[in-house]
């Protein structure tokens, strides 16, 4: 009935439908695609950079300027000391506080992280002034991150443990012959770290020990944000060397976590410690060997806020343990 040229046109125009129909099915899924790998990318970089601003955060913490000095705070004439730390990288700004009578013997605190040498929530003044009226010589100090002129970032004890051997140098320099480190938080990880390189340390008093580690680490970071155990590790051990030039690998937390020290160490932890689990100072403390060392664990105390809330006892403890050991005689 039609012409046979009419149906060869119709036939090619049905047979020309399904590719361009392909053509335009083919495009959509290209753009599908595109959109989700856009998403993911997005998602990934977030993540990262979610990773590198923690990391950020932690090698630059906000550290409050110091706001007082001994002699307004307690009375006690000090002088305003700077030396090196031991790997000579940075000038240390602190206070020398001497002893009323003529003394051997000196306390070097140790500040934690994210505070300076005041550590007011302690408050560090009082622990000075005890340990004055103790006949000790006192050093307090900044850490480089916690400087008011060259601040530099926190490497969780790597670099501050120069630092604190280049002030326990400095009571060698002014006459001690016997040293006592009296660290917080941070800063008893950091002296647990300088105590492995050196023999100058006499004794240590660890008030709400902090080591950098992977597992404290991600404890931390669990108690601000919930995330994914791995790869959250993974990403800041990747970041922190770009970020503050450590590795958590240089830090030497294996070796500390099963140390025995020589010289007798009384460690004082929390058991409602958000920031250092309570079980690693127990565990620090099972590692000792020296007679004389010692652990008190206080029930529903919480991160450096031990001797504020059981000052008496505290003191009480703190007296027993130095009375125990023979610089205490001196």
């Amino acid at each position: 009935m039609f012409p046979i040229s009419e149906n060869r046109s119709l036939n090619q125009n049905v047979s020309s439908a399904p590719p361009a129909l392909s053509t335009r099915l083919i495009r959509f899924k290209h753009i599908v695609v595109a959109l989700i790998l856009s998403i993911i990318f997005f998602l990934v970089f977030c993540f990262i950079a979610l990773h590198a601003y923690i990391a950020w955060v932690l090698s630059y913490p906000a550290v409050a300027p110091v706001y007082s000095n001994p002699l307004l705070s307690k009375g006690m004439e000090y002088e305003e000391v700077t030396f090196p730390a031991t790997d000579g990288s940075r000038d240390v700004s602190g206070w020398y506080i001497p002893a009323e009578e003529n003394s051997s013997k000196t306390i070097v605190f140790s500040h934690g992280y994210g505070a300076n040498r005041e550590e007011s929530w302690i408050p560090m003044y009082d622990l000075a002034h005890y340990a004055h009226q103790q006949n000790f010589n006192v050093i307090m100090f900044d850490y480089g991150f916690a400087s008011q002129s060259t601040r530099v970032v926190a490497t969780g004890g790597k670099a501050e443990s120069k630092q604190l051997l280049g002030a326990v140098q400095l009571a060698k320099q002014k006459g001690a012959q016997e040293v006592v480190v009296w660290g917080f938080s941070m800063g008893a990880g950091t002296a647990l770290q300088a105590a492995l390189q050196t023999e100058d340390i006499d004794a240590m008093i660890l008030d709400s020990t902090f080591l950098l580690e992977p597992d404290t680490l991600y404890h931390n970071i669990q108690n601000q944000i919930d995330l994914p155990k791995q790869p959250t590790l993974q990403i800041l051990t990747m970041l922190f060397p770009i970020l503050n030039g450590t590795s958590l690998n240089s830090i030497p937390y294996q070796e500390v976590r099963s140390k025995a020290y020589d010289i007798p160490i009384f460690f004082i932890h929390g058991t409602q410690d958000e920031k250092a689990p309570y079980p690693m100072a127990e565990l620090f403390a099972s590692n000792q060997t020296n007679p004389n060392s010692d652990v008190w664990i206080v029930e529903e105390a919480r991160h450096e806020l031990i001797y504020r809330e059981h000052p008496r006892e505290y003191l009480n403890k703190v007296s027993s343990f130095l009375g125990g050991i023979s610089l205490a005689q001196k």
